[in-house]
């Protein structure tokens, strides 16, 4: 993995974690169901061991397990990614 500098002090940064996080929001009239539908966003996140300032990278995928997430393929274009995704990322095939 990529040596990271804190940006604030210099330091060399810490790996934490690697963490999805929840991407949408809650609605008034839906509830969850929007948020819950938008997927996650998978990340690595490190810590400055002299400042404390956490730092959030897209993950590398270095310490990634294949199968974790899901996946389909667009019937459109082919592409394939995760399950969750309510339209392509490529061609935007809405399902």
């Amino acid at each position: 993995m990529k040596e990271m500098q804190c940006l604030r002090c210099g330091e060399a940064m810490q790996f934490l974690v690697k963490e999805s996080i929840q991407l949408g929001k809650t609605g008034w009239l839906l509830g969850d169901i929007p948020n819950l539908l938008a997927g996650a966003l998978e990340v690595d996140i490190f810590v400055c061991p002299s400042c404390h300032k956490l730092e959030f990278y897209a993950a590398s995928g270095e310490d990634a397990t294949d199968g974790d997430v899901p996946t389909k393929v667009c019937p459109a274009c082919g592409t394939v990614h995760d399950f969750d995704y309510p339209r392509c990322p490529k061609c935007k095939f809405e399902y």
